[in-house]
């Protein structure tokens, strides 16, 4: 069970809670999980009880009873206690089951893993000064929303620069609108669509003018064309062409990734893959705070932190075999590993509007 997924079980424990009468409250249109704090209880927490317990017009510890006991049953969820003034703490089933699923959920979406209908009922009208950084900023933070399911349109306030559509930039309209709108305003790049495309090309342009934050001053400088680790650009899409190469050579080997139950493989392997399996699973969640929070450097830095921690798992536990070595379960796990970090570093790399190119 992903986070996603026990968001989703959650909020289907409420919906049942109040059509039962158990509950009378407003369905929240959303449930917020997030994982336990150190030295907390169970995997994941929530203060959805707290959040019901006034509407309700019950103490939360009740709430959160009435909802223990409609989550604890659902497939997945290992143990559901309360903790606290009335937070709930999940526990999950064997991670063995829950790596599972988060590889099969990777796998089955492809590309549009992390993508879902969270924001289906919102509509944005973005408007942005005539400036390359702004432009920039405005597509990506559409290209998250409409991920997450809302709609909207992106307008200029003056004619747009040509140049823009090489940075694959597009606007609706141009001139101050009539209704309301939500302005983006970065920090300028300082410098024009153009002479950026002369010195970086549009993937190193648009990663150096979205992985700062937009209060920072972007760093658009040669560093960006660097072919070495120094250059997170480079590391993300080497990491990327790295899983696909292990795909082609596993082929070659005549095997193929398969999700294996984690636990059977030699502790080892489980202490190195686990941060790279958290960052898989954490994916969908770093995405919605993105289109939220108008922030695609977030997205940026998970997107860093998956290739370093790729690169981690890939060094201890070497997906192929090497030598006279024959492929095992243990490979064909590995493999499925570094395939759903491929997956999601494309993933990402294309919400931000940059190639993932499968050689590198």
């Amino acid at each position: 069970m992903t986070p996603a997924d026990l968001s989703r079980t959650v909020l289907h424990a409420v919906r049942r809670a109040v059509d039962e009468d158990a509950l009378r409250a407003a369905v929240p249109a959303r449930v917020r999980v997030e994982r336990t704090r150190p030295g907390g209880s169970g995997d994941y927490a929530c203060a959805v009880a707290l959040q019901l317990a006034g509407p309700a017009a019950l103490p939360a510890l009740e709430v959160a009873r009435i909802l223990r006991e409609r989550v604890a049953a659902e497939p997945g969820v290992g143990r559901v206690e309360i903790t606290g003034p009335g937070f709930l703490s999940f526990t999950l089933d064997a991670p063995a089951e829950s790596d599972r699923a988060v590889l099969a959920a990777v796998r089955e979406q492809g590309l549009a893993y992390g993508h879902g209908y969270a924001l289906r009922d919102e509509i944005h009208q973005f408007h942005h000064a005539r400036e390359v950084r702004a432009a920039v900023t405005a597509q990506a933070v559409f290209r998250l929303l409409v991920a997450q399911g809302a709609r909207g349109r992106i307008t200029c306030e003056q004619a747009p620069d040509p140049d823009w559509v090489r940075l694959g930039v597009t606007v609706n309209a141009y001139g101050t609108p009539p209704t309301p709108l939500t302005e983006i305003r970065p920090v300028p790049a300082g410098a024009t669509a153009g002479e950026l495309l002369e010195r970086l090309g549009p993937d190193a342009a648009r990663w150096g003018l979205l992985r700062a934050a937009g209060h920072d001053r972007a760093a658009l400088g040669p560093e960006l064309l660097v072919q070495g680790e120094a250059n997170p650009l480079f590391r993300v899409r080497y990491a990327h062409a790295r899983a696909r190469a292990l795909t082609r050579g596993a082929a070659a080997l005549g095997f193929t990734a398969e999700a294996t139950p984690y636990g059977e493989s030699p502790a080892p392997y489980d202490r190195a893959a686990r941060p790279l399996l958290d960052l898989i699973a954490d994916h969908p969640g770093v995405l919605l705070a993105g289109a939220r929070h108008r922030a695609p450097d977030r997205v940026a830095r998970q997107l860093e932190a998956v290739a370093h921690a790729f690169f981690d798992f890939h060094d201890s536990c070497p997906p192929l075999p090497a030598g006279d070595e024959k492929p095992s379960a243990a490979h064909r796990a590995r493999l499925a590993i570094a395939e759903a970090a491929g997956t999601v570093l494309a993933g990402g790399l294309s919400l931000l509007g940059i190639r993932a190119p499968e050689h590198l």
